[in-house]
């Protein structure tokens, strides 16, 4: 799939707010990077404080996930996932236009012979991840060693659909493919590429099943299994994060026995998976995403103040 092209409607005034806002954006990005993160966590911290709603969403996810974190200590931890959302975005244009010289400089990779003993032979990989503040800036440093296909699925504001679309793509150095096209991944994996993937967001229950999450019923969704199995493709964690100022993303071992015979185990073990990349660093889980929206039938909607 090629990105969309450039349209003249983008110039039009409707989209000049968009480009203000890019072009504040990337001039930001020439501040150094402590003192651009710094700036991004101010944001999210105050973010945090006036934005009680999804304030709100944070805190129920953090004490269904973490029940032990009570009182003041889960206030701070909100906090802190407010930064680290703040500080994400500041990091995904850094993502974008930063060089790899200056990133490299900050950034670290650990565990990368596991991808290529998974992709030896020319077997396709899954590079399962999870949603997380450094999602953007992680995925640019995956693909300064390897290339892979992105997942895509158009934006609603077209000038940020082509803008992002065409920033992934020249980062991944392969072309995005459509979430929903099922055969032209099976065809990348077949073709021993590797696939950046996060299937810890579920939008509706189509192939989906409820199975723990941090010990909470979340519906999750089954299509990893299809995906290994028809790409007769590997499964290999990978999870950044940002620690004392750097980043480090870390794969893992390519998972064995997946798929199983079972696609229901196969979504927990996933979830399993993730689990432990979020304790890595909890408060970069983009947790302001209402993981626990679906419910299994009879159970009350967890989001629901009364």
């Amino acid at each position: 799939m090629t990105a969309p092209p450039f349209q003249a409607r983008f110039l039009g005034p409707r989209h000049w707010p968009a480009w203000l806002g890019f072009g504040v954006l990337r001039l930001l990005c020439l501040l150094p990077v402590p003192v651009l993160l710094g700036l991004g966590e101010g944001i999210g911290w105050l973010v945090g404080r006036l934005w009680q709603k999804r304030r709100y969403v944070v805190r129920v996810n953090l004490k269904l996930c973490f029940p032990r974190i009570e009182g003041a200590a889960l206030e701070r931890e909100i906090d802190a996932h407010f930064k680290a959302l703040g500080a994400g975005l500041f990091e995904a244009c850094l993502a974008w236009w930063a060089s790899d010289a200056r990133l490299r400089k900050y950034m670290d990779v650990v565990g990368l012979e596991h991808l290529d003993a998974a992709m030896a032979g020319g077997t396709g990989v899954l590079l399962l991840t999870g949603h997380f503040t450094t999602l953007e800036l992680g995925a640019r440093r995956v693909a300064m060693e390897r290339p892979f296909h992105a997942m895509y699925r158009p934006l609603n504001n077209p000038l940020v659909d082509y803008v992002m679309h065409h920033w992934r793509q020249a980062r991944a150095g392969l072309p995005a493919l459509p979430r929903d096209d099922l055969r032209a991944l099976v065809k990348a994996l077949r073709q021993g590429r590797a696939i950046w993937y996060a299937p810890d967001q579920t939008l509706d229950f189509r192939n989906s099943v409820f199975v723990p999450f941090f010990e909470v019923p979340a519906l999750t969704i089954t299509a990893t299994s299809r995906l290994a199995q028809m790409g007769r493709a590997r499964v290999v964690p990978y999870f950044p994060e940002r620690v004392n100022g750097r980043y480090r993303v870390t794969f893992q071992p390519a998972l064995d026995d997946f798929p199983g015979p079972d696609e229901t185990v196969d979504a927990a073990r996933i979830n399993r998976v993730i689990e432990d990349g979020i304790r890595r660093a909890p408060a970069q889980y983009f947790w302001v995403h209402r993981r626990f929206k679906w419910r299994p039938p009879g159970e009350r909607d967890v989001y629901d103040g009364r």
